[in-house]
């Protein structure tokens, strides 16, 4: 909201400074985002005399100038206006100064030959509007030499405030100095509309065919009227505060947008078609050329005026083309009406329309300043424009906003934490505008003025549709009673200052605080850090891609189609993260970047539901290991996915021992190079593996790629234990190897759980560390292994203990799995 200070005054009589002004704007919640003081820039630039205007010997479109500029001294200007002549009166800028139109500092010189010693500025020049057809022609009267911003009343500082959504009349400068005044920073200036005698009956009538449209609303005629430019002083305040200025009929109804807050809009009669303007709802198809130029498909939930050829305005946020005012306008008709600010703020939302009439509608405007709102306006479109008014056209009734709240004196002190006299906190709510009508030693009954739609309303939130009766109407009452009494808490405490207010920390639930992040955010962000500490660049992708890809990953259901995508090859939300990153390789391999580790948190999507999306921290590799002296480069195989799987597994504490891997993985892995990590039957914690040949070549991957999928939603949560000084045996352990004869497709997991669990009080751990098939074995069996390592705790191991052992392993082996010990 911007507001000049001459603005300000015209409402407020004070004799405040700017800086008290400005200070305490933002101590009553008013907050100042800045000011613009346009003498500043402007300072400089005086009033001069062209005493000489003749042809530029060099050039036809040029002039040489002899411009007196109040001091005696003629100086040469070369200038191009087309308007420069001999006895007019201009802006002259010295040498030195800083043009704004243009962003150039003046320097002497030469045009064609000709010396320049000055410069005669247009409007735009001096960034005071968009005319530049010629330099500023300034009455005969003007005094020469005078600042320019003095005799234009530049001199004036532009000042723009914060206003929270609540606070409607503050997009208002009368609301802004009623604000100041109930502060004590001056007095509130009365103000009212003398009623305007109509000379004859209104052209148009108003009806209200849907009251979702329009709750109430006034019209009048003006006739015989002459729509030319605004006078000098309006156009400045528009101007000033960033409003193109239009018409003399257009900057009427900005002007009461910005003054009173009240939005109006006018028709050319001519131009409506029919004697009705209607309140209604769009229909299907019906479209509006507004008044900025563009075009918009309205819908059926949009609130329109209509005449009897359709749409006219989007009421309450713009209006129409074919119906607005110009210079051939000699009857208009103004119209000030009454929105639902619900509706004016999705209408405006849907079209992506933002306009000060929106701003203000959706916010609540006073109802009850219609009638004499229509009437001001009125008066100031004859004084500007002539002519003559009809009698007031009505549809609707005045909606019923008279309410009341109370305040307990007690609670300033409670709630807002500021002891405030009685009668200090009363006197600032009658500066505000509330009427006293009850009052004791413990509390004041006041009611409620009508530009205040923001206190004891009807609530901001709506109740939870599962209460029970009883207990929704025992939160209504209880609402309906501390809402209204904390809005003029708010009101009192606010126009004594917030800085008054002493700061006063929250209580401290516990000398720790809580943790930050749940469980479950805190395991996606350490599996995040384990993967790049592996190497893999982080990376965030769409949800979404085109349905024939997502299908080589899984299963496709329309309920997952995207209904409305940013792209025809968006369409349809993936089944895992790892297409997206294998789509990302495929990118970069086309770049001539095969080799890559990419990684990413994020979500899998199989179905509509909770327990739909899934938190799947996946990762991909292609192409080859880097180079290196101690190792050669090789493919990356299923076994580095596996690695990354199990490294992330590890980090969020799940055990390694209760893992299994079987081959069963999903469709987009290599059939006979993958696996999937169980914990349980039935727990599946992550897949990995090559990716599948087929799906390569679709997604145009040349070389090997591996990939994998953990997913962290049905990672279980490790069980806290009492943690406790680590038992570290003083025995030195022990290893034996142990190699069995299997049959070739028995998993050397089965082994190692085998021989894991055959004696679980000294076995501390048990690793596969060699495989053998060849011409030496039987057909179909292979060699697989193992060490086991003892770990004794309370004595050391003897030759007969050692060799139980060692029986326990090879007869558990021999039962899991029918393999035989290898001679």
């Amino acid at each position: 909201m911007k507001f000049t200070l001459s603005w300000l005054r015209e409402h407020l009589e004070t004799s405040a400074t700017l800086d008290q002004i400005t200070t305490t704007l933002s101590s009553i919640g008013l907050e100042v985002e800045g000011v613009e003081d346009r003498a500043a820039a402007l300072a400089s630039f005086r009033i001069a005399q062209v005493v000489e205007a003749v042809q530029h010997p060099n050039a036809d479109r040029l002039r040489a100038l002899k411009v007196d500029g109040g001091d005696g001294k003629l100086l040469s200007v070369v200038c191009g206006a087309p308007n420069a002549r001999a006895g007019m009166k201009g802006v002259l800028a010295l040498p030195g100064a800083f043009i704004p139109g243009t962003g150039i500092t003046l320097k002497k010189g030469e045009i064609r030959g000709v010396a320049s010693e000055a410069m005669m500025l247009s409007a735009r020049e001096m960034g005071l509007g968009d005319d530049h057809s010629g330099i500023v022609d300034l009455p005969a009267d003007a005094p020469l030499g005078q600042p320019y911003v003095q005799y234009a009343g530049l001199d004036d500082p532009i000042i723009e405030i914060a206003v929270t959504p609540n606070r409607g009349d503050a997009l208002s400068v009368r609301g802004v100095a009623r604000d100041l005044a109930a502060a004590g920073l001056g007095r509130l200036k009365p103000w009212g509309a003398e009623p305007v005698k109509p000379a004859y009956p209104a052209p148009l009538a108003w009806e209200i065919a849907d009251p979702r449209a329009c709750r109430w609303v006034l019209g009048r005629a003006v006739r015989g009227l002459r729509n030319g430019p605004s006078p000098q002083w309006l156009r400045d305040r528009l101007t000033a505060i960033g409003l193109r200025p239009i018409s003399a009929l257009v900057d009427v109804t900005n002007w009461f947008t910005f003054d009173l807050g009240r939005p109006l809009h006018v028709f050319d009669v001519a131009k409506v078609k029919g004697g009705t303007l209607t309140m209604r709802m769009a229909r299907e198809g019906e479209e509006l050329v507004a008044l900025n130029g563009k075009t918009y498909a309205l819908t059926a939930e949009d609130g329109v005026i209509a005449d009897a050829a359709g749409a006219e305005a989007l009421g309450g946020v713009v209006g129409g083309e074919p119906s607005g005012c110009d210079e051939t306008t000699t009857e208009c008709f103004i119209e000030c009406a009454l929105f639902d600010p619900v509706r004016i703020a999705l209408s405006g939302r849907r079209h992506a329309v933002h306009t000060d009439a929106r701003a203000r509608f959706e916010r609540g405007v006073d109802p009850a300043l219609m009638p004499v709102a229509l009437e001001a306006a009125t008066r100031m479109i004859i004084e500007l424009c002539g002519g003559e008014a009809s009698a007031v056209s009505e549809a609707g009734a005045e909606p019923a906003w008279r309410r009341s709240a109370s305040m307990r004196f007690e609670r300033l002190a409670g709630l807002g934490g500021a002891e405030v006299a009685a009668d200090e906190a009363v006197g600032i709510l009658e500066r505000l505008g509330f009427a006293v009508e009850a009052r004791d030693a413990a509390r004041v009954t006041v009611a409620v003025p009508s530009w205040r739609n923001d206190i004891a309303g009807s609530g901001a939130l709506t109740q939870a549709p599962g209460l029970s009766p009883e207990r929704a109407a025992k939160a209504a009452e209880g609402c309906a009673t501390i809402e209204p009494e904390a809005d003029l808490v708010e009101e009192v405490l606010r126009i004594r200052g917030l800085d008054t207010i002493a700061p006063v920390s929250l209580p401290v639930a516990s000398p720790v605080p809580p943790a930050a992040l749940s469980a479950r955010q805190a395991r996606a962000a350490l599996a995040r850090r384990v993967l790049a500490a592996r190497g893999m660049q982080d990376c965030v992708t769409y949800g979404f891609l085109d349905q024939a890809t997502a299908a080589l990953f899984g299963e496709t259901p329309e309920t997952l189609r995207v209904a409305n995508p940013i792209a025809a090859d968006l369409d349809q939300m993936r089944p895992t993260p790892v297409v997206s990153l294998l789509m990302a390789a495929a990118r970069n391999a086309a770049r001539g970047y095969p080799a890559v580790a990419l990684s990413e948190l994020g979500g899998a999507y199989r179905g509509t539901g909770l327990d739909g999306q899934l938190q799947v921290a996946a990762g991909v590799r292609t192409g080859e290991t880097p180079r290196n002296w101690a190792a050669p480069a090789r493919a990356v195989d299923a076994f580095d996915a596996k690695g990354d799987a199990l490294a992330v597994l590890t980090a969020l504490g799940v055990p390694m021992a209760a893992l299994s891997v079987t081959a069963d993985a999903p469709g987009f892995y290599h059939p006979g190079r993958s696996g999937v990590v169980r914990q349980g039957p039935k727990t599946v914690l992550a897949t990995f593996g090559e990716v599948h040949p087929h799906v390569a070549a679709q997604l145009d991957i040349a070389g090997p790629a591996v990939a994998f999928e953990v997913f962290l939603d049905a990672v279980p949560e490790p069980k806290r234990r009492k943690k406790s000084a680590p038992e570290l045996s003083t025995l030195q352990p022990l290893r034996r190897d142990f190699a069995f004869l299997v049959d070739a497709g028995i998993a050397a997991e089965a082994v190692l759980r085998a021989a894991r669990g055959a004696e679980r009080a000294l076995i501390a751990d048990v690793a596969l560390f060699d495989r053998y098939a060849g011409d030496k074995l039987p057909e179909g069996k292979v060699s697989l292994a193992i060490e086991v390592t003892l770990q004794p705790r309370e004595a050391t191991l003897t030759d007969a203990e050692i060799e139980a052992v060692a029986a326990k392993i090879v007869a558990a082996v021999t039962k899991a799995t029918g393999a035989s010990l290898r001679a």
